[in-house]
This record gives C-alpha cells, structure tokens and sequence, in this order.
C-alpha cells in the first residue's frame, strides 16, 4: 500500500470498496450519507489517518476510524486493511442483517404466486373502480 498523507474522501470510500464507483462515493458523500468526524462533508474533503467516519448506505451503517490511506482500488483482502470498524458498529450491523434474514424468511418471495396476465387485469379494474 502506497503511504499517503492525505486523500479525497470519495476516492478513499471507492478504494475501501464502499462504492462501486467514485460516483456513487460522491453522490452519497454529497446526500449526506457520509459524515467525517461527526459532521457533514463534501466528496472533495481530505481524509487523513485516524479520522472517523460514519457511513449509511441501503439499510446498514458502518461506524469506522481510517487506518491507511491507498489511491488505488485493490482486492477486498487488502480494502479491509484500510479501516477499522468499531465493536458496537459491527454488532449492530450482524443484529441488522439477522433481522432482515428472518423477515425475509416470514414473507419468502415465489415467482410462481405472481399475478398471470388476467389476473393484474382484475386488479387494475379493481383499483380504478375504488379511486
């Protein structure tokens, strides 16, 4: 890993392989998904060693202090030597993903009880005499 002082902070979530692309980094960077240090930043901000940030991104969140800065995006092996995540971040996030499992499992998805041509007829006809 290359050692560098300091780095844009949407370069470094798409480095740590946050975000697919710098993109996305920067479009939630800007929407406020990102804090560094407890406070709103922009994607432009310079991130250095043992800042903090807290990231939202689809339902999770990560709580997590920067330990190295790369340029460069590398294997998720090596993404992870970035940061560290926070004990109670990493519980919530388990705790989150255990629930989602069990939603999941009480609602399962079957293509097959998808509504056929005739049936999503009905149904529209339905909806409009309500409305």
């Amino acid at each position: 890993m290359q050692q560098l002082e300091s780095i844009r902070l949407d370069k470094w979530l798409w480095a740590a392989r946050f975000f697919k692309t710098r993109k996305l980094a920067s479009d939630a960077v800007s929407g406020g998904k990102v804090h560094l240090n407890g406070q709103r930043t922009k994607p432009s901000k310079e991130i250095k060693v043992n800042d903090t940030l807290i990231i939202h991104k689809d339902q999770y969140s990560w709580d997590i202090s920067v330990l190295a800065i790369n340029e460069q995006r590398r294997p998720a092996s090596e993404a992870v030597l970035l940061y560290s995540e926070s004990e109670a971040s990493s519980l919530k996030r388990a705790q989150d993903v255990a629930q989602r499992h069990a939603e999941r499992l009480l609602m399962p998805y079957d293509p097959a009880q998808r509504p056929n041509k005739k049936q999503r007829r009905q149904i529209h006809r339905f909806k409009q005499s309500e409305g």
